[in-house]
């Protein structure tokens, strides 16, 4: 028998529709957002967004190993988001990065970002060893559902074969 949970850690732009979005893949026990990759400690909203901190707004992923794969965690994240765009310029709030909690966690996301990329996507996301993570303020987590909110679905099926 597997480990009760793992975790896993990503940025693509607003953490709300994300966590939203993860929360729905079956084998996911919990999503958290928050703030990772940057400088300070105890991050705000307020600070984040100033975007001199250094941090991205996250989503934490807590999902059974014995139910979804990391790699099926990866490849959705590539997915729900456009992995082509530069979103550096604008401070790094909204970047695209993997933070990766493990080598094999490591291995595996460059692995599908170079598969991409085989495939001629320009695939501008960071994968980088998982940091600190500072949970945001209770306001942000479960966002949509508290608000009864259903993020507009973007997902595209870059997997498929060309």
């Amino acid at each position: 028998m597997g480990q009760a949970t793992a975790v896993a850690t990503f940025a693509c732009g607003c953490f709300w529709s994300k966590a939203y979005f993860f929360s729905k893949v079956p084998g996911v026990v919990a999503t958290r957002v928050g703030y990772t990759g940057g400088h300070r400690s105890h991050p705000t909203y307020q600070q984040v967004c100033t975007k001199k901190t250094g941090h991205t707004e996250a989503v934490e992923v807590t999902f059974d190993p014995d139910k979804v794969r990391y790699e099926a965690l990866v490849r959705f994240f590539f997915e729900i988001h456009d992995p082509t765009i530069d979103r550096r310029g604008k401070g790094g709030q909204y970047r695209s990065a993997i933070f990766c909690h493990t080598p094999e966690q490591q291995h595996i996301a460059t692995n599908l970002k170079a598969q991409l990329q085989e495939r001629g996507y320009a695939v501008k996301t960071e994968i980088e060893s998982a940091s600190v993570f500072w949970e945001a303020e209770d306001r942000h987590q479960q966002y949509c559902e508290n608000r009864g909110i259903q993020p507009r679905s973007f997902r595209v099926n870059r997997w498929a074969e060309q």
